[in-house]
């Protein structure tokens, strides 16, 4: 069974802040989600992101260090407008084999076919992308923000299940578990 949901992990943990995706995946990965949400950390394998994103998932959800000029430990939620896709230079599609651009990645999905459902991106504002020989760990700043990041991807998935039947609820044990909604 294909996945409805995809949240797909990005990030390089050599480069300090860059880290922030795969720290996100890790943090999720404690949850139980129901067959049809995957959760993968992709690091900076481009290649294996763009053949995932051709199974054409109604949601995707991509996860990375984002600058756009705010505090460091800022997150965001993005749509990106997909339609720039079009307007990109075919001359720079190629994707890096050791490293992960997104929007590189999507125009490569689109150039091979792949159609685009709901595409989101949790991103936090990073402090630092490490010396350039990289550095381990997150900065204070971005790690303090994990948690909200995974909390803002768990409230995304539970609205776009529960418009699909389904709902979070605690089990027995006090775990949050996805379970169909009862009529």
């Amino acid at each position: 069974m294909t996945s409805q949901v995809l949240v797909a992990g990005i990030g390089n943990i050599f480069l300090g802040d860059d880290g922030f995706g795969c720290e996100v995946i890790r943090r999720l990965a404690v949850f139980q989600f129901p067959e049809s949400v995957r959760i993968f950390d992709f690091g900076i394998r481009g290649f294996d992101l763009a053949y995932a994103l051709m199974d054409g998932r109604e949601l995707t959800i991509l996860v990375d260090a984002v600058p756009r000029g705010e505090a460091p430990g800022t997150v965001y939620t993005i749509e990106p407008d997909l339609d720039q896709l079009d307007q990109l230079d075919q001359a720079n599609l190629a994707v890096e084999t050791h490293g992960m651009n997104p929007v590189k990645v999507l125009q490569l999905v689109k150039s091979m076919g792949g159609k685009f459902n709901k595409i989101l991106l949790v991103g936090c504002e990073p402090e630092t992308f490490g010396p350039e020989e990289g550095q381990m760990g997150l900065s204070p700043a971005v790690a303090g923000s994990v948690d909200r990041a995974v909390q803002v991807i768990k409230e995304l998935i539970a609205e776009f299940l529960r418009n699909s039947g389904q709902i979070w609820e605690a089990n027995n044990n006090g775990q949050e578990q996805w379970v169909s909604e009862r009529v």
